[in-house]
């Protein structure tokens, strides 16, 4: 997965003989994306960069800190709230960025977004600072977080009613303010 994003070692989607190469869904370094029109995909980046940020620091190999870093620069190449990444096929990021939800599957969202950078150790970052303050926005008189996005008949279980507080939504987010100290 690091190879991939840092682009050492892997071989372009056009080089059928060789034994390692990215495919039309990862079309190339730094998140390339065949789904957004072989831009970078944020959702992609967010996917990886949160992988990457719980290997153990001690067993991050050279290559791993390069993937972590094109990570971490490219999901703070904007301000995260804005979610102004490249959209391959559309003018606008998704409206699913602002949705929290779970399970997380291939939609993401800010929250996730969140995760993963604080998870690096990018929790006061100024960038940050708004997404953050929208996490905190989206919390209820009783602390909880409500379930805006799922994934209802998709998985075998039903996580819970939408629009309604969830204890899912909400560890997800009680996990990343405590790690920035709110």
């Amino acid at each position: 997965m690091a190879r991939s994003v840092a682009g050492e070692g892997v071989a372009s989607a056009d080089d059928r003989q060789a034994a390692v190469r990215y495919y039309a869904g990862k079309c190339g370094p730094t998140f390339a994306c065949g789904s957004n029109n072989k831009l970078p995909c944020a959702w992609g980046a967010v996917k990886v960069t949160l992988a990457l940020s719980r290997w153990p620091a001690k067993r991050r190999t050279s290559v791993i800190k390069r993937a972590i870093k094109h990570g971490a620069e490219f999901l703070l190449s904007t301000v995260p709230a804005s979610a102004d990444y490249p959209a391959g096929f559309s003018d606008k990021p998704s409206s699913n960025w602002w949705k929290f939800g779970f399970p997380i599957f291939y939609v993401t969202d800010l929250l996730q977004n969140v995760e993963a950078l604080v998870g690096l150790g990018f929790g006061a970052e100024p960038r940050l600072a708004s997404a953050l303050a929208i996490v905190r926005d989206k919390q209820d008189s009783q602390g909880r977080w409500s379930l805006e996005y799922d994934y209802d008949g998709k998985t075998w279980v039903d996580i819970g009613p939408k629009k309604q507080p969830n204890k899912w939504v909400t560890l997800r987010a009680m996990r990343v303010l405590k790690a920035v100290g709110s």
